[in-house]
């Protein structure tokens, strides 16, 4: 019966190898050439082995005396063709002094139930299963990692080959890397911006879908900036660049991906120092375990040592002792995690950050830019004699020579061309707004300081905003309200941020009070601080850290400049990406790439589950790997069960680790 499950096995091993080589030969992409060379020895060691296992022993005994010696180099063979690698590499370790490692344990326990099978004329069927289901369980976490690196490099297909540059009336393509900021670059439809500028001439559809996770497109227009990494669909773009493709957005994404595992988590650094203690320390009671038994009952019983026996339970408990599962599968988890984020538009800098956003309770907000779009829009027209649209031409017209965000507000409600003909004799008073003369009649128009100023009697206007008064010849007409917008999500994601447990929201702003109380009612946020200065944000933050529980962490979000001290000072910092300050992202150790504060609950979603299938494996690898230890050193378990132990949990760590790729229902 044994026989028979054993040869059933081979089989099955055998049939799917052939399947994952056809596979594997008609889709070029989908396995490397060192996994191919894997799955052929895998399958050339199976069939022999089957071959063997089918001629029996009895084969091998009608040669005679030299049937036996046949039969050991065939298997030696065999042997040699599934594990000469593990080998070779157990060498190299122990020439560079790194003794203790998985390769380490598989060869001397390999090679030692081999030399029992020589000794005792036994089966060397066990001894090579071992090594081949060991080496499927390689393959199996090297197709794995491939399988989440190449979904992530897919994700993240952004890199630009050239760039169009216009020579002699002709198209030239070169090197991204040559180009120099305010060069003007052509991207045609289908092309990918390379280096980040402000379009000077035609308009398209950008697909924006690797950068931010969207599928929405974008509109691009004359003036408008625009960031590499997005795919031209529609109109030719020419761009004038505003950075080398170094500090472009795309090298900066691709960067901060490609070295994100280079910040390793506590979980995985804890894993890494535990594999360094842990395995030398089986190795030793691997070693005890060979010789105190027999020694015992040899010199204190009297009985018969039984050497045999506890060498092979020995040899059985380096096979199951092998830490494989943890060692390969945390740090999976891990990437797959940053992977399934990166997928989501939200750029995790390491699995520390990961970790740590986990653990996040508090999100503090800066406002402008973060929870509002930043950018100021007329709300609101108050007006007396004259029509509303009347009221913003005049002060549209007398705010045309100022590059003030509120003059640019004004010029967009007016919606038409400016006329500068129409405008003369403008006076800016600092603090105050602008007199001009604007067809001849006289407009003033700014804050209610002004119009105390020119003796006029103004309306007070109740609603949050920056008011624009204007008086015309002297005479008051009216008032303009303009505010910043909320931002369409905003509201969404404070509310999800508490759906998914975060216990405070608080609002930082050098916005007015008044303002600022406002967008925080509107939103639901716990808490708000306004006319706050880039250091008193500093110091709002270092005070809400000393609040806080020990085990819980802070968040801070934010987009500008001034902000980049806070997100530095925070637990974890989180940047706006599409629109934020090269400092702000440089400073921050989460990069949101659509400026969406709603995928801040995302990413702590993503970071949960995350770890959560890291405390999995961890929990279920020790567990599993502890029973079969005390099964092996107290004869239950046999070398098949140690191969379970150790291919068998790392292949489920592998497809749990799997599992954090998967992001689109958080």
């Amino acid at each position: 019966m044994r026989e028979l499950i054993e040869s059933g096995l081979l089989v099955v091993v055998a049939i799917l190898s052939a399947a994952f080589l056809i596979i594997g030969q008609k889709n070029s992409g989908g396995m490397t050439k060192k996994q191919k060379v894997m799955l052929w020895r895998i399958l050339i060691a199976t069939v022999l082995l089957l071959v063997l296992q089918i001629l029996g022993a009895a084969a091998f005994d009608r040669l005679g005396a030299a049937g036996r010696w046949v039969r050991l180099a065939i298997h030696v063979v065999d042997y040699l063709i599934i594990g000469y690698d593990i080998l070779k590499k157990a060498f190299k370790g122990i020439c560079n002094r790194r003794v203790f490692d998985e390769n380490f344990l598989m060869a001397v326990a390999t090679l030692g139930a081999l030399a029992l099978a020589v000794y005792e004329n036994g089966e060397y069927l066990e001894v090579i299963a071992v090594m081949l289901f060991y080496q499927i369980g390689e393959w199996f976490q090297s197709y794995a990692v491939g399988r989440s690196r190449r979904n992530i490099s897919d994700l993240m297909d952004i890199r630009p080959d050239y760039a169009n540059v216009e020579k002699d009336g002709k198209l030239e393509k070169v090197d991204p890397d040559e180009v120099e900021i305010g060069s003007v670059i052509i991207v045609q439809p289908g092309e990918k911006i390379p280096i980040d500028g402000v379009v000077v001439e035609g308009a398209s559809t950008l697909n924006t879908a690797a950068l931010t996770g969207e599928s929405l497109p974008r509109d691009a227009k004359i003036g408008d900036e625009v960031i590499s990494g997005c795919i031209n669909m529609t109109g030719v773009l020419k761009i004038q660049t505003s950075k080398e493709f170094g500090e472009s957005t795309v090298s900066k994404i691709l960067d901060l991906v490609e070295n994100a595992s280079s910040r390793k988590s506590k979980s995985e650094d804890f894993i890494s120092r535990f594999a360094r203690v842990y395995t030398p320390a089986v190795c030793y009671a691997a070693l005890a375990l060979a010789v105190l038994p027999p020694l015992v009952q040899m010199l204190g019983m009297g009985m018969d040592p039984a050497w045999e026996t506890w060498i092979y339970r020995a040899l059985t408990f380096l096979v199951a002792s092998c830490p494989c599962a943890l060692v390969i599968s945390i740090p999976l988890s891990f990437f797959a995690g940053i992977g399934g984020a990166s997928r989501a538009g939200v750029l995790v800098k390491g699995s520390n950050y990961l970790e740590t956003l986990s653990q996040v309770k508090t999100v503090v907000f800066d406002k402008t830019g973060t929870l509002t779009l930043g950018v100021f829009e007329v709300n609101g027209i108050h007006h007396s004699e004259i029509n509303g649209e009347k009221l913003v031409e005049y002060a549209a017209l007398a705010e045309s020579a100022s590059s003030h965000p509120i003059s640019k507000s004004l010029q967009r409600a007016y919606g038409k061309e400016i006329d500068r003909s129409r405008v003369r004799d403008i006076q800016e008073i600092s603090g105050n707004g602008v007199i001009a003369k604007v067809d001849g009649v006289e407009v003033a128009a700014g804050n209610d300081k002004l119009m105390d100023r020119l003796g006029v009697e103004y309306i007070s206007c109740h609603s949050v905003g920056t008011i624009i008064h204007i008086a015309i010849n002297g005479k008051y007409a009216g008032h303009i309200v303009i505010a910043d917008i909320v931002k369409p999500h905003s509201k969404e994601a404070i509310q999800a941020l508490k759906s998914a447990g975060v216990r405070k929201t608080v609002m930082l702003t050098g916005d007015a009070k008044k303002v600022a109380d406002q967008v925080a009612a509107f939103l639901g946020l716990d808490e708000v601080y306004s006319e706050l200065l880039p250091a008193d944000k500093v110091e709002k933050v270092e005070e809400l850290l000393k609040e806080k529980p020990e085990h819980e962490k802070l968040a801070f979000v934010g987009d500008g400049i001034n902000d980049a001290p806070v997100l530095r000072r925070a637990d974890i910092g989180i940047a706006m990406g599409a629109m934020g300050s090269d400092a702000a992202i440089e400073a921050a150790d989460v990069v949101l790439m659509n400026d969406d504060p709603l995928q801040i609950s995302k990413a702590i979603k993503i970071s949960r589950k995350c770890l959560g299938i890291v405390y999995q494996n961890i929990i279920f690898s020790i567990t599993v790997k502890l029973a079969c230890l005390v099964f092996v050193a107290f004869g239950v378990a046999n070398m098949w069960l140690a191969v379970f132990a150790d291919v068998g949990v790392m292949i489920l760590a592998i497809l749990n680790a799997i599992r954090a790729l998967r992001v689109q229902n958080l």
